[in-house]
């Protein structure tokens, strides 16, 4: 070998022995894919890696996402390598309390981490819509002689991410728009848990991602670093189609007794087998000991990072010479400003009209259109029922990334996680839509975006048994609960149109992702004259008529809020009292202090609770003393209003049920 091999060589095994490591002594994880990703790793971050390890968060750096996030020490690896703020002893802390290398890759737990995984199919699906980001980065900022969006979006990938339903339905869509320096290396280790990947797994993976639209090699050995290397320099030159490196490699490649088997993925190797791994290896060096020419040669990723973001920054300092405006705006939306003046442009509805909350929603995106050109979005193919599409704008299609309304297709789950890789990518505040109930299909991309922060807006909407005729499957019973038990995440049923409108401007100055449930039936516009300010669902509850305590109080979110104050008539025409609240997101009324809890919902006070899904959850609010009316059972095929009646939400049961309370 010549002394660059085997300083090649000599890198690859440093990474393995310091996951072997890694693990032994956090007596858990996963050494099998690391140890035979290495040589990948090492190929990709020495050789073509754009990064700057003083600096992870430059906007002009190469993003890299490792899918297969239980081989998160190969990352962790190449960090601590390559000069990242990670130390020996943060890899000795591998998988312990507070630790800055958790068992899976976190954002923002860790410098250079670009997206959470482990969830497998995550990942790869985050990166199809980093990818879908940039392109629309790109179309928006470019001019002649300057590309703002000159860099590749790399994936590590396993067979699980590419067995999960959510990585299929992402990279259809990364085929059909033809998103290109997209590259994902897929390890071909055939192994899974439980074993061979012929158990579970036979299709032709290159058939089927051929078939999607994207380019597709193959390396035989992931050992052969020059063909690693000549794979992703043909996949760089793919311009309109995303790649697949299919990379055959050895599980727990280096170990004796373990390479090529499944016992080698989720457990340490074993203290024996680390020994004989080492010396298979040929290494000399001691525990969590790198030879100091491998830091050398690998840490030459401070001084080429630096070089690379200077270049990047005197081609940003040439482009505002020459377009100012464009480079403001392109530093605001990379640095998630929004833009002067923005909340001016919410629309405002008179009362006395009737508005769905999803056609409210619907105005508010087109309003918000002209001053807010980073919000970008779609649905799964219900635009028309969701009010998403944004007219005037276009939509997005292969070769043409200038419209705003993405088309995600009957992908659910593909969309969700899509959103994630762009709202991480940054410059771009992504929102999609769908059916409500279709959140379940959401939900593992929605918790995701929940633990990394990100700021997506979800547009919920036929939000209740109001769907009507389309019956049990498309109305949404226990979802509302459902949501509302994620942490992180912000549920808002808003009453009319008016809180519609206000609701988004909690999405858009929120860090975190917001969901919005909105009706598909026409509410009444409140008379904000008569009533509170909308402006009320900015902590989350409030008391909407009725000033005094009286001793009851009727709790309603959405189209129940109507239905209380029609409640509220009647019993006052029975000389009865009773203030209405409406309640359109328990977390914004949280976060309130004790004296504003207990001011809307006053301690000892009859409360009687309404709203159209599961009673659970509502106890909390009410208290032993009240009441809580809703509906723990699935619906009924009618006319949304005849369902609505059936189930119970009417006038005459309201009052019925106040009355109860106070005997």
């Amino acid at each position: 070998m010549t002394d660059g091999e085997e300083l090649d060589v000599l890198s690859i095994n440093s990474i393995r022995c310091l996951a072997i490591d890694a693990i032994e002594r956090a007596s858990s994880g996963h050494p099998g894919a690391p140890m035979g990703l290495a040589p990948v790793g090492y190929t990709l971050w020495q050789r073509f890696l754009r990064h700057n390890p003083g600096n992870p968060e430059w906007p002009g750096r190469d993003r890299f996402v490792l899918s297969a996030g239980h081989a998160s020490m190969l990352v962790y690896s190449l960090l601590y390598l390559t000069g990242y703020d990670l130390s020996p002893e943060d890899l000795m802390a591998f998988r312990q309390l507070g630790s800055r290398t958790p068992g899976h890759p976190e954002y923002g737990h860790t410098a250079g981490v670009e997206v959470t995984t482990g969830p497998l199919g995550q990942g790869i699906s985050n990166a199809v819509g980093m990818a879908l980001a940039r392109e629309l980065v790109r179309a928006r900022f470019n001019r002649p002689g300057y590309d703002l969006g000159g860099y590749y979006v790399y994936v590590i990938a396993s067979d699980g991410d590419l067995m999960e339903g959510v990585a299929s339905e992402a990279c259809s869509l990364a085929g059909h728009l033809g998103l290109g320096r997209l590259i994902v290396l897929y390890d071909d280790n055939h192994i899974t848990i439980e074993g061979t990947t012929a158990l579970s797994f036979s299709e032709d993976v290159a058939g089927r991602f051929s078939a999607y639209g994207w380019a597709v090699q193959r390396v035989s050995d992931a050992n052969d670093v020059e063909a690693v290397a000549d794979a992703i320099t043909a996949a760089r030159l793919e311009d309109s189609a995303p790649s697949l490196i299919m990379v055959h490699s050895h599980i727990a490649c280096g170990s004796p007794n373990l390479e090529g088997s499944e016992e080698s993925h989720g457990a340490p190797l074993g203290a024996d087998e680390a020994i004989l791994t080492k010396e298979n290896l040929g290494w000399a060096s001691g525990e969590f000991c790198v030879p100091g020419e491998v830091l050398l040669n690998m840490r030459k990723a401070l001084q080429l990072g630096a070089a690379l973001e200077g270049e990047w920054n005197e081609m940003m300092d040439s482009y505002t010479s020459e377009y100012p405006a464009e480079a403001e705006e392109y530093r605001r939306v990379t640095a998630c400003r929004l833009p002067e003046g923005w909340e001016e442009q919410l629309p405002a509805f008179e009362n006395g009209t009737k508005v769905s909350t999803r056609g409210a929603s619907g105005k508010v995106l087109a309003s918000l259109a002209g001053v807010m050109p980073e919000l970008v979005g779609g649905s799964a193919d219900l635009g028309p029922s969701n009010k998403t599409f944004i007219k005037g704008y276009g939509s997005v299609g292969r070769g043409d990334f200038s419209g705003r309304n993405i088309h995600f297709g009957v992908r659910e789950h593909g969309m969700a996680a899509i959103m994630n890789g762009m709202a991480r990518h940054g410059g771009i505040i992504p929102y999609g839509g769908t059916f409500l109930v279709f959140a379940d299909y959401m939900r593992p991309a929605i918790r995701m975006a929940a633990l990394m922060g990100l700021k997506v807006v979800y547009v919920f909407t036929h939000d209740s048994l109001g769907v009507g005729e389309d019956g049990p499957t498309h109305q949404p019973i226990e979802q509302l609960a459902s949501l509302r038990a994620m942490p992180d995440l912000v549920v808002i049923r808003p009453a009319d149109a008016n809180e519609t409108s206000v609701a988004w401007r909690v999405a858009l100055t929120r860090n975190g992702p917001t969901a919005l449930a909105l009706s598909r039936q026409d509410l009444p516009v409140l008379d904000r004259v008569e009533l509170a300010a909308a402006e009320g669902l900015l902590r989350g509850a409030y008391v909407l008529a009725g000033s005094e305590v009286p001793g009851l109080t009727l709790v309603g979110t959405g189209s129940e809020v109507a239905l209380a104050l029609e409640a509220r008539a009647a019993l006052a025409a029975d000389g009865i009292n009773a203030r209405v609240v409406s309640m359109p997101s328990w977390e914004l009324f949280d976060e309130q202090d004790a004296e504003y809890r207990s001011s809307v919902l006053p301690r000892g006070d009859r409360i009687l609770s309404v709203e159209a899904g599961v009673t659970m959850g509502w106890r909390r609010y009410v208290g032993d003393s009240g009441d809580v009316i809703g509906f723990d059972r699935f619906g009924m095929s009618a006319p949304g209003g005849i369902a609505l009646a059936e189930a119970g939400f009417t006038v005459e049961n309201v009052v019925e049920r106040a009355k109860a309370l106070l005997r």
